[in-house]
C-alpha cells in the first residue's frame, strides 16, 4: 500500500527538491563557464583565470571574473603609487645632490641651463600626462617640479644675488612661488598639489618682509593678521579639500600669532595712547573673525564668534586697563565681557552669536578664577588656630587668617564677585524675560536657571566674606558676620528659593529650588566649619559660635521635610554638640583621658533620640555620628587603662540601650557584648589580676543559666545569643592569660574545659559551643605544642619544610574537587546548627 502525504507536506517536499536542483545547476554552470574561459585564448588586458576562491562574494550562475572585484585588483594601483613615490623621491635626491655637489664643476651658463631645462620639463610633463589620463604620474612629477623650483630659488640666491639679505630674498621668493604655483594649479585643475603649495607659500611674504625690515612687533602683528585674513578667504571660497585644509591651518597658526602679538603689546602698554595701536589690531581681528563666522559652517562659525568676542574684549579692555590702577584691571575686562552679552540684541547668525556668548562666558570664568582664591583663603585661613586654641582674639579679621594672601592687592576681588553674583541673580529673577530675549541664539532650560540661582547665592556669600577680609573688620564683627551668613544660608536651604520660584512652580519641590537649596546647604556646612575654626581664637567666641550652630542646625533639621537635607543638618548638629562637650572639658581643665567620659554625653543623647525617632530615616545617621563621638572618647582614654575600662563599659551600656529596639538588636547587641567583655579585660589588666577566672566565672555561670532558660522558652534562639557572651567572658580572658603563663595547670584546665564545650556543641548541634570551644582548644593546644614544634623544626633539614609544603599543595590540588565538596558539606552542617 503506497503512502500519499497530505498536499501541504508534499508541496514542501517538492520545494526542497527544486531548490537543491537549482543549486546543483548553478554550480555546474559556474564550472562550465570557468572551463570555457580557461580554454579560450586570453586577451591582452583580460584577467587571468584561476580557481574561484571560497567566499569570493560571487553569485551562482555568474561567470567568474565578471562580478564585483575583490580587494586584489587594488594591488596594482597600490604598487603603482609606491613606484611613483620612490621614483619621484630618487629624482628629488638626485636634483638636490646635483645642486649642492656638482654645481661648482660647471660654468654659470651650464648651471642655469641645466636647472632651467629640468624645471621646465618637470612643469610641462604633467600636462601631457594628464591628457593621457596618467594622473598619478603627473602628481609625482608635479612634486618633483615643486622641489626643483625651490632649488632654482636657492641657485638664484647663490649665483645671481649672493649679497642679498636672506630674509628679504626669501620673502620675495615666497611671493613669486605662490603666484607661480597658483597660476600653475589653476591651469592644470586636475592636479591636487600645486594650489595647496601656493597657499603654503602665501604664508611667508608679509611675515618675512616685516621681519627683514626690522619692523616693530605691532607691524609684525599686522602682517600676521593680513596673512590670516587671506587664509580665511581661501578657506571659505577656495576649491578643493587640500586647499581649504591648508588655508585653515594657516588661518589658525597666523591668526593665533597675530592675537598673541596684539594681546602682549596691549598688556605691556604704558598708557591708553600706547594701547590704541594694539587695540586697533585686536579690534580688526575681531571684525575679520566675525565676518568669517557670518559665512562659515556652524562649527567654524561658533569658533569664529568666540575669537571675535575675545579679541574685542582684549582690544577695548586693553585701552581701559591702561587708564586704571593695577588692582582694578580685572574688573575692566569683566565689564567688557559682560558687554558681549548684548549680542542677543544683534541679528547675528545663530552659531556666530553663540560663539560670542561663549567668549563672554570665558571672560567671566577667567575673572572668577582670579577672584575665588582669596575666598578660599578666608574659609581655610582659620585652620592655623587649631594649633593655638584660645590663644587670644586678634585685632582684625586678617589676623585670624594669616599672611597667605596679599590682601592689599585684592581690593577689586569682592567687586568682581558682586558683579557676577548680581548678574546671575538678575538672570534667575527675570528668567522668562531673559529666555524671550535670548531665544534667537540660545534656549536655556530650567537646569540652567537653577545653576544661575545657585551660583548667585554662592558668589554673594563669598562677596560678603571677602569684603570683610579686605576691609579688615574687627574680629568680633567677622565672627558675627559669618554666623549670620550661615543662618541665612540655612534659611534658604530650609525655606526654598522664595516667592519668585514658588510663583512659577519652582519652589522647594522643583528642580530650580532644589539646585539653590543644595548650594545653600553646602555653603552653610562649609561656612559653619569656617566660623567654628575662626572662633577657636577666643573661649567666649567658641562657646557662642558652636552653641549658636548647634541651635541653628537643630532648628533647621526640625523645620525641613527633605530626608537627605534633614539627615545632613542633624548630623552637623550632633558634631557641633560633640565639639561643645570637648570645649567644656577643656574649660574644666580635664586631661584627655579624664575628658573621655564627658564626651559620651552626646552619644547618650543620640541613643535617646534614636529611640524617639525609631525607624525614621534620620535616626541611623544621627546614631552613627554619636557612635563616632564614642569612638573619639575611647581614643582619648587609651593612655589610661582604668579610664579606658570605664569608657568601654559606658559605651557598652549605650549599645545595650540601643539594642532594646528590635531594628538595632542584631548589631547593637553583639557590640554591647564585645564592649562589656573588652571593658572587663581592660579592668583586669589594669588591676594586674593574674587569676581572671575569679572574676569571669561568676559572670559566666549566671549568663549560661540565663541562656539555658532562654533556649527553653525559645528553642529557635541562636546559641550565640544564649551561650556566646557567657562562654566568651571566661574562655577568652583565660586563653589570653594562658599564652603568657609558664605554668601547666591553667592551660590544662582550659584545654579540658574547651574540649568538653566542643563535645557538647557537637552532641547538641550548637554552633556557638562547637566553634568557640574548638577555637580555644586549638589555640591552647598550639601554645602547648609550640616549643616542641620549634625544636623539631630546628632539627629538620632546611629543605624539608618547603618540600612538605609542596607535597601538601600537590595533594590538595589533586583532590581539590573533593576538598571543595567537604568544605561545602561542613558549611551546610554548621549552618543547620543553632
Amino acid at each position: 500500500m503506497e503512502h500519499v502525504p497530505p498536499p501541504a507536506e508534499e508541496l514542501a517536499l517538492l520545494d526542497r527538491e527544486l531548490a537543491q536542483l537549482d543549486a546543483r545547476r548553478a554550480h555546474l554552470l559556474t564550472r562550465r563557464a570557468w572551463l570555457v574561459g580557461a580554454l579560450q585564448p586570453q586577451a591582452p588586458n583580460a584577467p587571468r583565470w584561476s580557481t574561484p576562491p571560497v567566499g569570493h562574494g560571487w553569485a551562482p550562475g555568474q561567470p567568474w571574473g565578471s562580478g564585483p572585484r575583490s580587494a586584489k585588483p587594488s594591488a596594482p594601483r597600490s604598487a603603482q603609487n609606491v613606484l611613483l613615490t620612490l621614483g619621484g623621491l630618487l629624482l628629488t635626491v638626485a636634483a638636490v645632490a646635483f645642486t649642492l655637489v656638482s654645481w661648482g664643476s660647471m660654468g654659470i651658463g651650464g648651471r642655469s641651463a641645466v636647472l632651467a631645462l629640468v624645471t621646465l620639463a618637470a612643469l610641462a610633463a604633467p600636462a601631457v600626462l594628464l591628457r593621457r589620463k596618467l594622473a598619478a604620474t603627473a602628481e609625482a612629477l608635479a612634486a618633483l617640479a615643486l622641489v626643483l623650483t625651490l632649488l632654482d630659488v636657492y641657485a638664484i640666491h647663490a649665483v645671481a644675488a649672493p649679497d642679498a639679505d636672506g630674509l628679504t630674498f626669501t620673502a620675495v621668493a615666497s611671493a613669486v612661488l605662490a603666484a607661480l604655483w597658483a597660476a600653475y594649479g589653476l591651469a592644470l585643475g586636475k592636479l591636487h598639489l600645486p594650489l595647496p603649495a601656493a597657499v603654503f607659500f602665501v604664508q611667508w611674504p608679509l611675515l618675512l618682509g616685516a621681519w627683514a625690515a626690522g619692523a616693530p612687533a605691532i607691524v609684525v602683528g599686522w602682517a600676521l593678521l593680513v596673512t590670516a585674513v587671506v587664509d580665511g578667504a581661501i578657506a571659505l571660497w577656495g576649491k578643493g579639500l587640500g586647499v581649504r585644509v591648508t588655508a585653515g591651518i594657516g588661518l589658525a597658526v597666523m591668526g593665533s600669532a597675530a592675537l598673541l602679538v596684539g594681546l602682549g603689546e596691549s598688556l605691556t602698554a604704558d598708557g591708553p595712547l600706547g594701547a590704541l595701536l594694539p587695540g586697533a589690531l585686536l579690534l580688526t581681528a575681531a571684525v575679520a573673525a566675525l565676518a568669517g563666522a557670518w559665512r562659515a559652517p556652524d562649527g567654524y562659525a561658533q569658533v569664529g564668534g568666540a575669537v571675535a568676542g575675545l579679541a574685542a574684549v582684549a582690544a577695548v579692555g586693553g585701552v581701559l586697563r591702561a587708564a586704571v590702577p593695577g588692582t582694578w584691571q580685572v574688573p575692566v575686562y569683566l565689564l567688557c565681557g559682560l558687554a558681549l552679552l548684548f549680542v542677543v540684541r544683534v541679528r547675528l547668525p545663530r552659531s556666530a552669536g553663540r560663539g560670542v556668548l561663549l567668549a563672554a562666558g570665558a571672560v567671566l570664568a577667567g575673572a572668577l578664577v582670579w577672584a575665588l582664591p582669596p575666598v578660599a583663603a578666608v574659609l581655610l585661613g582659620p585652620v592655623q588656630l587649631v594649633a593655638e586654641v584660645w590663644a587670644g582674639a586678634p585685632d582684625g579679621f586678617r589676623g585670624a587668617l594669616g599672611a597667605s594672601m596679599p590682601w592689599s592687592e585684592m581690593a577689586a576681588a569682592p567687586v568682581v564677585l558682586a558683579v557676577v553674583a548680581g548678574g546671575l541673580g538678575a538672570a534667575f529673577r527675570w528668567w522668562p524675560a531673559l529666555v524671550r530675549v535670548a531665544a534667537p541664539l540660545i534656549t536655556p532650560g530650567a537646569k540652567v536657571r537653577g545653576a544661575a540661582g545657585a551660583g548667585a547665592l554662592g558668589l554673594g556669600w563669598g562677596t560678603l566674606l571677602l569684603a570683610a577680609a579686605t576691609l579688615d573688620v574687627p574680629y568680633p564683627v567677622s565672627v558675627a558676620l559669618e554666623t549670620v551668613l550661615v543662618a541665612g544660608l540655612l534659611a534658604v536651604a530650609v525655606l526654598g528659593v522664595g516667592a519668585a520660584g514658588a510663583a512659577e512652580g519652582t519652589g522647594p519641590g522643583g528642580g530650580i529650588g532644589s539646585a539653590v537649596r543644595v548650594s545653600a546647604l553646602v555653603g552653610a556646612v562649609g561656612g559653619a566649619v569656617s566660623v567654628g575654626l575662626l572662633s577657636l581664637a577666643s573661649e567666649a567666641a567658641t562657646y557662642a559660635v558652636f552653641g549658636a550652630l548647634a541651635l541653628l542646625f537643630t532648628g533647621a533639621a526640625l523645620r525641613t521635610r527633605a530626608v537627605v537635607e534633614q539627615a545632613v543638618l542633624a548630623v552637623a548638629a550632633v558634631v557641633w554638640g560633640t565639639v561643645l562637650t570637648g570645649c567644656a572639658a577643656r574649660s574644666l581643665g580635664l586631661a584627655p583621658h579624664e575628658a573621655a567620659p564627658l564626651l559620651l554625653v552626646v552619644p547618650a543623647v543620640t541613643v535617646g533620640l534614636g529611640a524617639r525617632l525609631r525607624r525614621h530615616p534620620v535616626a541611623l545617621p544621627v546614631e552613627l555620628t554619636g557612635a563616632l563621638g564614642g569612638l573619639l572618647a575611647v581614643g582619648l582614654a587609651v593612655g589610661r587603662a582604668p579610664f579606658l575600662a570605664l569608657v568601654l563599659a559606658l559605651c557598652g551600656v549605650l549599645a545595650a540601650g540601643a539594642a532594646v529596639r528590635p531594628e538595632r538588636r542584631p548589631v547593637a547587641g553583639y557590640l554591647a557584648a564585645v564592649l562589656f567583655v573588652a571593658a572587663t579585660w581592660v579592668r583586669l589588666a589594669a588591676s594586674e589580676v593574674s587569676v581572671p577566672e575569679a572574676y569571669t566565672l561568676p559572670v559566666t555561670v549566671p549568663a549560661l543559666v540565663v541562656g539555658v532558660l532562654r533556649r527553653r522558652k525559645d528553642p529557635g534562639a541562636s546559641s550565640w545569643t544564649a551561650y556566646g557572651p557567657g562562654l566568651a567572658a571566661t574562655l577568652l580572658p583565660s586563653l589570653a592569660v594562658a599564652w603568657t603563663d609558664p605554668d601547666w595547670l591553667r592551660p590544662l584546665l582550659l584545654g579540658v574545659a574547651a574540649l568538653v564545650i566542643t563535645l557538647l556543641g557537637a552532641k547538641y548541634r550548637l554552633q556557638a559551643l562547637l566553634l568557640l570551644g574548638g577555637a580555644v582548644l586549638a589555640l591552647d593546644t598550639l601554645h602547648e605544642l609550640a616549643p616542641y614544634v620549634v625544636q623539631v623544626a630546628g632539627a629538620l633539614p632546611r629543605w624539608l619544610p618547603p618540600a612538605l609544603a609542596g607535597l601538601l599543595l600537590l595533594a590538595v590540588g589533586a583532590t581539590y574537587e573533593q576538598r571543595l565538596r567537604d568544605a561545602r558539606r561542613l558549611k551546610d552542617v554548621l549552618g543547620r546548627m543553632r
